[in-house]
């Protein structure tokens, strides 16, 4: 297993100095966060079977190995954290997978976390999105959950219009986050995010040229969470 040359990969893109603080109060929330599934989920590990296995039934008909169009070949995990989606989904599904999170202590761990699949992960990016930029035409399927809303809008579309660039030929990107009910998108001033209505996210997808192939809403969560919902990308 080896650790990527990060440089290739993660590039300083906006001087926005405002957008800087942003950034970087979120990077400060979540490098005091406890390196476990717990932590990465915000206290609710429980949720994780059903979150899983809600991703698994919406992505395994893409893939040719189930008679889709998208092969399996390797998979990227945007907001990695330690790996649960790595370990328990992608790696289960795909023969390689790359991970990129901002935080390098969940990048130390997860070495560790995925365990006896780890030979399998290629690269362990140390970057946040807004820098990140995917490898032409390299990535099957790009999975980005719960983390969509640590950028910003002008900076959301930037990153999908580079994800799009690194698919490969019915390649695609997977969507997976909470949306909120009220009027207007909602600020965390507690991490550093935003939650944005299902239509506004949709509107930015597609303001990044990206063509939502299909969207599902995920069962079996607890009521008192936010709804959350899926979405292929082409």
């Amino acid at each position: 297993m080896e650790e990527s040359k990060q440089n290739s990969e993660c590039q300083k893109i906006t001087n926005d100095h405002e957008n800087d603080r942003f950034y970087e109060a979120a990077k400060k929330y979540w490098d005091a966060v406890t390196p476990n599934v717990n932590g990465m989920l915000g206290g609710f590990a429980q949720i994780s079977p059903t979150d899983i296995d809600g991703s698994k039934a919406f992505l395994r008909p893409f893939l040719t190995i189930s008679g889709g169009k998208t092969k399996n070949h390797r998979a990227l995990d945007c907001g990695s954290g330690i790996g649960r989606i790595t370990k328990r989904l992608l790696l289960s599904m795909f023969q390689k997978v790359d991970m990129v999170d901002q935080c390098q202590s969940f990048i130390d761990q997860a070495k560790t976390y995925v365990g006896a699949e780890s030979s399998r992960v290629e690269n362990f990016f140390c970057c946040g999105l807004q820098n990140f930029v995917p490898k032409t035409s390299h990535y099957d399927i790009i999975w980005c959950q719960w983390v969509l809303g640590h950028l910003t809008d002008d900076d959301l579309i930037l990153f999908f219009k580079r994800c799009k660039n690194g698919l490969t030929s019915n390649g695609l990107i997977i969507v997976k986050e909470n949306t909120t009910s009220s009027p207007k998108t909602e600020f965390d001033e507690n991490d550093s995010s935003f939650t944005r209505k299902q239509d506004q996210l949709k509107d930015l997808m597609k303001k990044s040229g990206l063509t939502i192939v299909a969207e599902q809403k995920q069962k079996g969560l607890p009521k008192s969470l936010l709804d959350v919902y899926m979405f292929a990308l082409q």
